[in-house]
């Protein structure tokens, strides 16, 4: 009798949160159809001298030296260093952005490289309803696709799959994901689906086999190589002392 009770709750709880997915995802594609389109106008001329040849390591280090003053310090050359020194310098700011060793060649380069929707933010946008982290989802999902489209040599699909060992967690977490493929729609990179103990055993060996009910596999984007940033103004001094 519990058991029955639980699966028709869990049955209910998917329903509900299908047709709330659902709604929203009808309701931005009406939005992004009648919403009103804004121009941006693309500046005449370019103010700032854009240079072809980038500057030696003697002489960015040398700048460094001669210059009394800068206004914001960043230490640092990976994709966080590098995206807060073309934003200060976006602002007007005289930056330095010091590296050790080479650009992106450090904590960066050893991120997972996962390009991914936000599975725990569509959570949160279902649990709370709130339409902003759906919006952002469904950005995510957009740009994860357009990734793919435009540079499939550095990206491609990449299974992940995720154990469970409660039995109540397995139609959980397969309403959630399928959830996910939804809002996805025709940019969902491969279906999700359900793995018994046994293939998930021959996937992974290593797993905890006591109280392992089976596991779900969906699909999410890894990126082959990081972007650099090229910040080419001449109030950016760059080097790696």
């Amino acid at each position: 009798m519990a058991f029955q009770k639980a699966v028709k709750g869990t049955v209910l709880i998917g329903g509900g949160a299908i047709a709330t997915v659902f709604g929203l995802s009808q309701f931005s594609q009406y939005r992004n159809k009648h919403g009103t389109l804004v121009n941006v106008q693309a500046a005449e001329a370019v103010t700032v001298p854009i240079k072809n040849d980038f500057p030696t390591r003697e002489e960015q280090i040398s700048t460094l030296k001669s210059t009394p003053e800068f206004d914001v310090l960043i230490i640092g050359g990976g994709a966080t260093g590098c995206g807060c020194a073309l934003d200060a310098v976006t602002r007007g700011l005289k930056t330095a952005l010091l590296e050790r060793d080479d650009f992106s060649s450090g904590t960066s380069s050893r991120s997972t490289k996962l390009i991914h929707g936000g599975v725990r933010y569509l959570q949160k946008a279902i649990m709370k309803l709130d339409f902003e982290q759906y919006k952002m989802v469904k950005e995510a999902l957009q740009e994860r696709a357009n990734l793919l489209e435009i540079a499939p040599h550095l990206s491609a699909p990449l299974p992940i799959m995720l154990p469970v060992y409660k039995w109540w967690q397995l139609p959980y977490y397969w309403i959630g994901i399928k959830l996910y493929d939804l809002v996805a729609g025709s940019q969902c990179l491969k279906r999700s689906y359900v793995l018994s103990k046994s293939r998930a055993l021959e996937h992974f060996p290593m797993l905890r086999k006591d109280k392992l009910v089976g596991a779900i596999v969906y699909y999410d984007e890894f990126r082959e190589t990081l972007l650099a940033i090229n910040i080419s103004t001449n109030q950016t001094k760059c080097a790696a002392p």
